[in-house]
């Protein structure tokens, strides 16, 4: 006679930290996946395309960009180079947006950088410029390239005409005198580094130290092209940057100063109220 014991299974017991790991990883991908499947949708309906269609245009099958489409797949890098490059767009806008929360009529091609801009105008059909108040400014770079987050900002008109697209930043610091802390600067957008002229001022997005304002110098070097940046105020030292870093550069077109107001006031209620007092019209 045999005797069978059965042998009980070990509950496995996972720990808060091990939970969170695991959250931190498969998370932030789910949330990927699900914004890539929305925007190639978005996109290719834009385009009036079907699934077949783009697939071949893409030189893969149609179950394949099915599986993207759906979330149940990941594009590879060299493929969302390709789906980029396709519909024009930043491969930032594509992973990290969610181009069906905008309005596909709103949206503007700008450079060859392919960076998506959602177009406001007002009444008269004059373009509205967004402005990036000091809470803002700590997210624009993660939020940049997100059409979602920039029609979440508030909105301005110039009392003149402006032409091509605008922004306004709120800068921080006194590196940059006569500009106090808390300035709002507004420039337009440059489509090319090779725009950038030496010795003028541009709001610069980087990817390491976010939105800056300073007056740029192009330095050629045999690893590429790297600039200069240069504060006005002398106390604060010159750095160089890779170009390969800068992500967006806005040139200088004019300062709004709010000087009457302290850094701990610079709240949006009282920029509004400052902007209004310079006939500034307001939006959103």
């Amino acid at each position: 006679m045999r005797l069978i014991f059965k042998q009980e299974k070990k509950k496995t017991f996972f720990s808060r930290s091990k939970i969170t790991k695991i959250f931190s990883i498969f998370v932030p991908k789910y949330l990927a996946m699900s914004k890539i499947a929305t925007n190639i949708r978005v996109l290719r309906d834009l385009k009036k395309l079907s699934q077949e269609t783009l697939a071949e245009k893409l030189e893969i099958n149609r179950s394949r960009l099915g599986s993207y489409e759906e979330g149940r797949a990941e594009p590879p890098y060299d493929l969302l180079v390709v789906i980029a490059d396709f519909f024009n767009v930043s491969i930032d806008a594509l992973v990290r947006g969610d181009l069906s929360k905008t309005d596909p009529e709103a949206l503007m091609k700008i450079g060859k950088n392919r960076i998506l801009f959602p177009v406001k105008v007002d009444k008269d059909n004059n373009d509205m410029i967004e402005v990036v108040p000091v809470k803002a400014m700590a997210g624009y770079l993660n939020g940049y390239a997100d059409p979602q987050f920039i029609e979440d900002l508030p909105v301005m008109n110039l009392p003149f005409k402006i032409v091509g697209k605008h922004r306004a930043f709120t800068i921080k610091g006194d590196s940059m005198p006569p500009l106090k802390d808390g300035t709002i600067v507004i420039g337009k957008y440059t489509e090319s580094l090779n725009e950038i002229k030496d010795g003028q001022t541009y709001i610069i997005l980087t990817k390491n130290d976010g939105v800056v304002y300073k007056r740029l110098y192009r330095e050629k070097k045999k690893s590429g092209d790297t600039f200069e940046f240069h504060s006005d105020n002398k106390t604060y030292a010159s750095y160089s940057i890779s170009s390969k870093e800068i992500l967006e550069v806005w040139g200088f077109v004019c300062s709004l100063n709010i000087g009457e107001y302290k850094p701990q006031d610079l709240n949006m209620e009282n920029v509004i109220r400052f902007l209004q007092s310079q006939r500034v019209e307001m939006g959103k």
